[in-house]
């Protein structure tokens, strides 16, 4: 009997040890991971997920950011890319850089080589068809990752980008523009990445909290850059 529950145990911390793993924004098993930068200098990048769902919203963030004088870093989903191919081309015209979020967005984690390799390489397509010519970083559906994902990505040189801050997700987090911009602000340091989701019909409240948090943030000496100009620093979460 103690034999069992010892092994029971041990199944039960290398489930956990996994689950970890596959949800940690600073490491994976294999290749190049980048949540943040480490420098002095007080910059960062502001990163946006999933879509585009909609061109009004599309439309709306890119009148925002250009009034802001603000290049951000959009990563789609090709299906929405599909969807909504004026509005992803749009993007690329105002001058944003586009990285991959997968096809489907659906967690990459425990599917088969086969599932992985399409999901990413049928969105590099759709991104080289809306006009982006530079490197396409990659970041994963839920931030879900284990084994074959970042196999797939080491093997193609694809570096994984996540996230430090992230306000929509903090425990217990109001979902308020004041709550969301308030929280980027208050915790922002030189080399973050900031992600927001602004592109669908439930992200109003991120979408309000753009111009405070890019007002807010310079009030305190930030300036905003692509993700290009960021990893161009010396990266402090990367593992090869």
């Amino acid at each position: 009997m103690k034999k069992y529950i010892t092994i029971g145990l041990l199944l039960i911390l290398a489930t956990y040890s996994l689950w970890q793993i596959s949800r940690s924004t600073s490491f994976q098993l294999f290749g190049e991971i980048v949540a943040s930068v480490d420098t002095t200098e007080k910059i960062v990048a502001i990163t946006f997920d999933d879509g585009p769902w909609n061109i009004k919203y599309t439309t709306d963030v890119i009148q925002t950011l250009d009034s802001l004088n603000v290049k951000a870093t959009f990563f789609l989903n090709g299906r929405g890319i599909e969807q909504n191919f004026d509005a992803a081309k749009n993007l690329v015209l105002a001058g944003h850089q586009i990285g991959n979020h997968g096809y489907s967005h659906q967690r990459l984690v425990f599917k088969g080589f086969d599932t992985v390799k399409n999901e990413i390489e049928s969105t590099n397509a759709l991104i080289r068809e809306i006009g982006y010519e530079n490197d396409i970083y990659f970041r994963p559906p839920y931030g879900s990752k284990l084994f074959v994902l970042p196999y797939y990505l080491k093997q193609h040189d694809i570096t994984t980008v996540t996230w430090d801050l992230a306000p929509e997700t903090f425990d217990g987090a109001g979902q308020t523009s004041s709550y969301i911009s308030n929280t980027v602000i208050e915790n922002a340091v030189p080399g973050s990445i900031i992600l927001l989701h602004v592109l669908g019909s439930g992200n109003s409240q991120a979408r309000e909290a753009l111009k405070p948090i890019v007002e807010g943030l310079r009030a305190k000496g930030f300036r905003f850059v692509t993700l290009s100009e960021l990893l161009g620093k010396k990266t402090s979460s990367t593992v090869s």
